[in-house]
């Protein structure tokens, strides 16, 4: 099956228990049409686990044609129009870290340099609890990040289920940053500094938030 074969190796030797349940969630959307594409479900786990030092966790992928790529509040660097949430993000951190918004939506920059966008639900299908199929699987993938000294990142109520399994050093709990709750405590947390903070004391290199 598709989901569980895409998955770098090593996350398939850490999740050797998640293919049954990914083999069953990819029969469960068969005849369903959601979002992202198949082929990108599982975009965020094709990089080792050992390169991970941040997980920022988002909700679910954006509903809109073609805007969903398999990283959270990612979009494709093509699309002109940016996302509401990801603009949000970029307000936060320009007045967080001063860095102008990008011109584009695509985030890969920041995977590069160790970052992971993981949803709590890794698909979307209206009218369908997508986040409850994904329930399972994001809680072992939280798992085993939270006991890898990697900075845990809960943007909103359904990606802070998540934050217990990593330590309280190593979290960073705001509301999201959807327009519906932005201005309950996402605008304001600085989470780019603050993890560039928690970084440093870990002894690991910083990340430049700059999207060029």
């Amino acid at each position: 099956m598709m989901f569980f074969g895409s998955m770098h190796p090593d996350w398939q030797i850490l999740l050797p228990h998640c293919e049954p349940l990914l083999n069953k969630i990819e029969l469960a959307l068969e005849n369903r049409e959601f979002v992202p594409s198949k082929e990108t479900v599982m975009r965020a786990f094709v990089r080792p686990p050992r390169d991970i030092k941040v997980a920022i966790f988002g909700q679910d992928p954006y509903p809109g044609h073609g805007d969903a790529t398999g990283l959270a509040f990612s979009i494709p660097r093509l699309k002109k129009k940016i996302p509401a949430s990801l603009r949000n993000i970029y307000t936060e951190l320009h007045s967080d870290l001063d860095i102008p918004p990008a011109s584009h939506g695509d985030l890969t920059a920041w995977v590069d340099q160790g970052v992971a966008l993981v949803n709590r639900s890794l698909t979307f299908t209206q009218g369908f609890p997508s986040i409850s199929l994904w329930e399972e699987f994001t809680n072992e993938v939280a798992r085993v990040l939270g006991s890898s000294q990697i900075i845990g990142v809960f943007w909103g109520k359904d990606a802070q289920q998540l934050s217990h399994y990593f330590p309280k050093d190593q979290r960073i709990i705001s509301a999201h940053p959807s327009p519906l709750s932005a201005y309950r405590g996402f605008f304001g947390s600085k989470p780019f500094s603050r993890i560039n903070q928690l970084l440093e004391i870990n002894g690991r290199e910083i990340v430049d938030w700059r999207l060029t």
